[in-house]
């Protein structure tokens, strides 16, 4: 073996052997103080390795038995405020065992639910088990928690007796109102579950059982009113069809009365949320890397929130705490894995400044509604149109990185040929959004060729085709489209190979290309 690598172990080793001393000391503590209290220990035997009961003397049986009979039920405790319990009193019973910092593979009672990701049916597939509830830690064969960055909402949630841990939802008439049935496409899939919205009907056996198994994907139709189709309908450039663009209903004023005014129009789409369940050896080899240094580098980078990343690598699903992506469909959905029919598609990254508030300083918002405009013409032509709408503001460098990055592009000059170099002074980096499991969404919707791409992004472009799905037609903004003090970054990336059907910019034209400043408020 080579040294580099015994280094690494011995590393990991020595790390290990600290988490389980500092877990001993933890618990030695615990154990001290719950005697000095004069709480005896239960003798009873542990539910499950993770958990042992604690009895909470000093508790009224009143309020003890309200409360239990609260987490029971799966509400909120009504009881007065003279009967309830106190932090310390909820704490022990929402938690009756000791803190465990981690588990092993070869713990006792420990058993994960088989697994066969990629596995064309649902039996042999399995149900993604995170949930540390009684019923089903054991069987636990993921990392993490359900909805991402909101589970941090739902353990406050939890804290402040709102929620009950062990609330069991009810699935009934959430099924998706269009189908998104299995394609052979979905044993590409690595950063989310294929089989998230038929959770609650393939996995329906284990559901009944106890298992903690939830929808990481949620399909339903919608119609969008925007104000930039409205004046595209109003131009001629969109056309009522009574299918896909409908007429508004009339406008009525603060007294109820009818408005003599142009409503505008709506688009009738199916739309999906879906949240990142992350199938880790297929990550890592999209990315060209080990599944351990993988590991290693989610479990430092998140200031060690994982443990488990390093102490189960039996384990191989993770929950990821990052936002996940919407799609939208323009059109029948089953169009999209039909190799007849037209499909246009638009990869959009999340820009909350220009997306929602309309800020001139990039592109993001005008490429966005041209992008949802081709697709309600393809769809009305008789193709089908997709947006992809990522959550990954600012580059996935977030949207506080991004601020400060437009502070100093503001101050130190705000030309083109420092627009990257902007980025990186700040981030380190200029993009993080690695677009290489951005084609996963493409093939679980059963996509096989894109007629279409409203695109300029090279690597967009790069991940698709090499992921297999190949693309007939690339086409940018229309120059007409760009906001003035956006022509920076877009002089910017097409010098640094974005695709542009019009003029190419070189190094020397990129000087003359000048944001405005602070000081410039008239126009």
């Amino acid at each position: 073996m080579p040294a580099a690598s015994e280094a690494v172990l011995t590393q990991i080793l020595a790390q290990l052997e600290t988490l389980q001393v500092s877990q001993q000391t933890m618990q030695a503590k615990l154990d001290a103080m719950t005697e000095n209290k004069g709480r005896p220990m239960s003798t009873s035997p542990p539910a499950t390795p993770e958990r042992r009961g604690i009895p909470i003397p000093g508790t009224s049986p009143t309020v003890h038995e309200s409360f239990k009979a609260s987490l029971a039920s799966g509400s909120p405790a009504t009881s007065p405020t003279s009967l309830s319990p106190s932090d310390k009193e909820r704490e022990r019973l929402l938690y009756p065992g000791r803190v465990n910092l981690t588990t092993y593979p070869d713990q006792h009672g420990i058993k994960p639910y088989q697994m066969s990701w990629g596995a064309s049916e649902s039996a042999t597939r399995g149900p993604v088990i995170c949930s540390r509830l009684p019923g089903s830690i054991k069987a636990r064969n993921a990392l993490g928690a359900h909805s991402g960055s909101y589970s941090i909402y739902r353990a406050l949630a939890i804290g402040m007796g709102t929620l009950s841990p062990t609330h069991k939802p009810d699935y009934s008439l959430t099924e998706p109102p269009v189908s998104i049935p299995p394609h052979p496409q979905w044993k590409n899939v690595v950063s989310f579950d294929p089989w998230g919205h038929l959770v609650p009907t393939v996995f329906r056996g284990e559901i009944d059982s106890g298992l903690d198994v939830r929808p990481s994907i949620a399909v339903t139709k919608a119609h969008l009113k925007m104000s930039e189709i409205d004046e595209s309908s109003r131009r001629g450039e969109i056309v009522v069809d009574g299918n896909i663009v409908l007429k508004s209903r009339p406008l009525i004023d603060e007294h109820g009365h009818q408005i003599d005014q142009d409503p505008g129009v709506e688009i009738n789409v199916s739309k999906a949320a879906i949240e990142p369940v992350w199938f880790l050896p297929g990550v890592a080899e999209r990315f060209g890397i080990s599944e351990s240094l993988l590991r290693r580098a989610l479990f430092e980078e998140t200031g060690g929130m994982y443990p488990e990343l390093i102490t189960r690598p039996d384990i191989k699903v993770f929950l990821p705490p990052i936002g996940g992506m919407t799609v939208y469909i323009f059109g029948p959905p089953a169009y999209m894995s039909d190799a007849s029919k037209t499909l246009t598609l638009r990869v959009h990254d999340e820009c909350n400044g220009s997306d929602v508030f309309g800020s001139d300083i990039c592109t993001c918002k005008p490429y966005l509604v041209y992008a949802i405009e081709e697709c309600i013409r393809t769809a009305q032509k008789g193709g089908v149109g997709v947006v992809v709408y990522f959550r990954k503001e600012g580059r996935a460098l977030g949207e506080v990185t991004k601020y400060l990055v437009y502070n100093l592009r503001k101050r130190g000059g705000d030309s083109a040929d420092k627009y990257f170099k902007s980025t990186e002074l700040i981030a380190g980096v200029k993009d993080m959004r690695f677009q290489a499991l951005m084609p996963d969404v493409l093939h679980w919707l059963g996509i096989g060729k894109i007629d279409n791409m409203v695109s300029m992004s090279d690597m967009k472009y790069d991940a698709i085709v090499n992921s297999g799905i190949p693309i007939h037609k690339r086409y940018d903004i229309p120059d007409h489209l760009i906001p003035p003090d956006s022509r920076v970054e877009i002089d910017a990336k097409i010098a640094a190979g974005y695709f542009s059907s019009g003029k190419q910019i070189t190094e020397q034209d990129l000087v003359k290309t000048v944001g405005r400043t602070w000081e410039e408020t008239d126009h």
